[in-house]
Parts: structure tokens; C-alpha cells; sequence
């Protein structure tokens, strides 16, 4: 696969926590799925079994990658649509059991918004305090279970800044209580081995564009056993909880794309992390008023979450851009709000800190050469060069 750096345009893409290229052999697996296995999925002749087949072995290789079975596994239109269902799901099916939900303040918006949504339906959330490096204590969630309490949602790991919240600490006090627990692990699937056999977690969000797979295709993990309700009516398709004619060469592509992860992950992990690491360290030295975001030890890989002081993060954003360099202020779904971090916040970070935070996600085809340049791109910048 080519380089993100483009010798001619030098363009650095260091935003994979926003999406990623798809790979190019996701690309191949996926072509034979516009001309070939062009079926509908639920037909009965020739062309709808291939595609059913093509659809399927998806399916069995992401329940073959958590350790999970077929049957648990739900094709859906992505993250947020899976974080929906999932908690939009569980709420309204269980109502009868109670109206208390249980969430943290540095959740992705798919999330808050859902939450806040509910509460406009009568539902009662609880959103935690997090600790200065975004973490959850799993104690403050057993203080927080109610007897109405039916449902807890934490990410697993921060799409912000990376920070990894203890899921088995969390998932166990939740099966104790006899409450669902929902986790988003958007971000952290391909990049940290999931067994649902051995995580307590009882529904599981994935979205496909971040793990080098197409957009617009996910799934929703839920353990067998779960009572939730579809929040779409139609007809049978993914047993009647997200009806509507599959998209083949998504599902097909995002199959592909978790294989490929799966058997990689050593190798991104070594590799990518050892170029975040040098950044970092090069950052740090450079220029000794950056403060680095996120839990130092706990936290994915790829990202990195900067506060430069002394510049707003939108105009250095842009003047990264103007040199051909493209990064983040944070969540890509939070683009345009003109508001700190609600992450960094909740972090206890000041505000004038949060406004200066830049997000840079490194992807497996980023090189040494291309973090050498950042670097001096942004010693220009920071120094008022151009």
C-alpha cells in the first residue's frame, strides 16, 4: 500500500482515529460483490445464496475474531447506529425493570446524544466523573447502581485520547448487579484483542472505516440472552433487529478488513506505537511547554493528544493543513463546535489548555520521515514562521 506521505504534495495524513484508507485488498475482496455477487441476500435462487454465503462467512470471521458466535453478531450501518440500538434497545425493552442508566462524561457524542434523548423520554443517566488521565473508577460505577438501574454504557477506549478504561472490572460489577453493560469499541477493535467469552460485556459497538475496511458498515455485538428491542421496523433481515436489504460489499469489505487487523495487530502495534513513541519524545524535546493528554501507560497505540501553549488548536490545525499535514482537535463527529473538548474537560483540563489540543492518530503506512516533518512544520509554526 503507498505511503501516506505524497512525495510530490507532501501530504501526512495523521488523522486514522478520524477513519482510514481502505486497505487495498478490502478493495479486492470487495469488487466481486458489484458484478459477480450482485444478489439480494434474503432471495432463495442462485444469486441470493451467494450473496447470503458472502454475507455469512463475514459474519463467522468477526465472531471467529471475539470469540464469539455467529448468532451474536449484527450487522449495522456503523458506530453510531450500533451505540443507538444498543442503548436506545435495552432502555426501551426493559423499562418495566427500571429507568436508570449509568454512562461517563467522555463518551463519544453517539452516546451523550442517545443519553440525553432518553432522558427527554423520562430515563434517568448518571454521568461519571472521569480521573485526570479520562479513566473511569470502576468503585464510582458500583456507588452508582440503583435497584432501576438497567444499563451501563463506557467506552473502552477514548477516541480523544486514547485513555483504556478497565472493561473486566466494570463488566464484573455490572453481571453482579444484574445490570446490561454496553461498551463502544470502536476505537479499540483491531487494536486490542476482544473475547466475548472471557470479557464481561454484554453488547459491543464496531464501526468498519477504522480499522482500514469501508464506511457506512459496522456491527453491534450482543450476547445471547440480551432483551432489547429493534428500533426499525421492516423485514426479517438480521433476524428482525436491523431490517433492510444487507449491503453485501460493505459487509463483505468490513469481514475482510477484521481479518486483516486481527493478523496484523502485532505488527501495527510495534510498529505504529514505535512511531507515536518517537513523536512524542521528539514533541517533548522540541518544545518543552507541550502537555501530553491521556493516561501515560493505558492508552491505544496510535494516538496522541497535544496541548501547544500559546495557539488556539483550530488556526493550528489550519496551518497544519496549509502544509499539507491533516490532523484533528478531537472527534470528527464533534467537528465545528466551538466549544473545549468536552473529553479534556471532563479531564479537569482549564479550558485555555483545551483549546489548544490537537490530536494526531498514526496509521500503519505513516513513516519516521513523515514524523521528522511534522515536527519541523511545527517548530515553524510555533515559532511564527510560515
Amino acid at each position: 500500500m503507498q505511503s501516506t506521505f505524497d512525495k510530490k504534495n507532501q501530504h501526512i495524513y495523521l488523522d486514522h482515529s478520524a477513519t482510514t484508507p481502505v486497505d487495498s485488498r478490502v478493495v479486492e475482496a470487495m469488487l466481486p460483490c458489484f458484478s459477480d455477487i450482485y444478489g439480494n441476500p434474503s432471495s432463495l435462487h442462485y444469486a441470493g445464496r451467494a450473496a447470503r454465503e458472502a454475507v455469512e462467512q463475514a459474519r463467522a470471521a468477526i465472531a471467529e475474531i471475539l470469540n464469539a458466535r455467529e448468532s451474536e453478531i449484527y450487522f449495522v450501518s456503523g458506530g453510531t447506529e450500533a451505540d443507538n440500538l444498543a442503548i436506545q434497545g435495552v432502555a426501551f425493552q426493559n423499562r418495566q425493570k427500571g429507568d436508570h442508566i449509568i454512562t461517563t462524561q467522555v463518551e463519544h457524542p453517539a452516546v451523550l446524544n442517545t443519553c440525553r434523548f432518553l432522558e427527554k423520554q423520562g430515563f434517568s443517566v448518571t454521568y461519571l466523573n472521569v480521573d485526570q488521565y479520562g479513566q473511569v473508577d470502576p468503585d464510582a460505577v458500583k456507588q452508582a447502581i440503583r435497584k432501576e438501574t438497567i444499563l451501563i454504557s463506557i467506552i473502552h477506549a477514548n477516541n480523544e485520547v486514547g485513555t483504556i478504561n478497565p472493561l473486566k472490572e466494570i463488566g464484573k460489577i455490572a453481571r453482579e448487579a444484574g445490570v446490561y453493560f454496553h461498551t463502544d469499541a470502536v476505537q479499540s477493535f483491531g487494536k486490542i484483542p476482544l473475547d466475548m467469552q472471557s470479557l464481561p460485556v454484554d453488547m459491543l459497538s464496531v464501526s468498519g472505516h477504522k480499522i482500514y475496511g469501508p464506511k457506512g458498515i459496522g456491527i453491534l455485538y450482543v450476547r445471547r440472552g440480551v432483551d432489547y428491542r429493534a428500533l426499525a421496523y421492516g423485514g426479517s433481515q438480521e433476524r428482525k433487529r436491523r431490517p433492510g436489504t444487507e449491503n453485501v460489499p460493505a459487509i463483505v469489505g468490513l469481514g475482510a478488513a477484521a481479518r486483516l487487523m486481527h493478523r496484523e495487530m502485532s505488527q501495527h502495534r510495534e510498529k505504529v506505537g514505535a512511531l507515536r513513541d518517537e513523536f512524542q519524545s521528539r514533541l517533548t524535546a522540541r518544545f518543552p511547554g507541550v502537555k501530553i493528554n491521556g493516561h501515560p501507560q493505558q492508552r491505544l497505540y496510535n494516538i496522541l493528544n497535544v496541548s501547544f501553549p500559546a495557539i488556539d488548536n483550530e488556526t493550528l490545525l489550519l496551518r497544519l493543513d496549509m502544509a499539507g499535514i491533516a490532523v484533528s482537535t478531537g472527534s470528527a463527529c464533534s467537528s465545528g463546535s466551538i466549544e473545549p473538548s468536552h473529553v479534556l474537560r471532563a479531564m479537569g483540563i482549564p479550558a485555555r489548555q483545551a483549546k489548544s489540543s490537537i490530536r494526531f492518530s498514526f496509521g500503519k503506512d505513516n513513516t519516521p520521515r513523515e514524523v521528522e516533518r511534522v515536527v519541523e512544520v511545527l517548530a515553524s509554526i510555533l515559532s511564527g514562521g510560515s
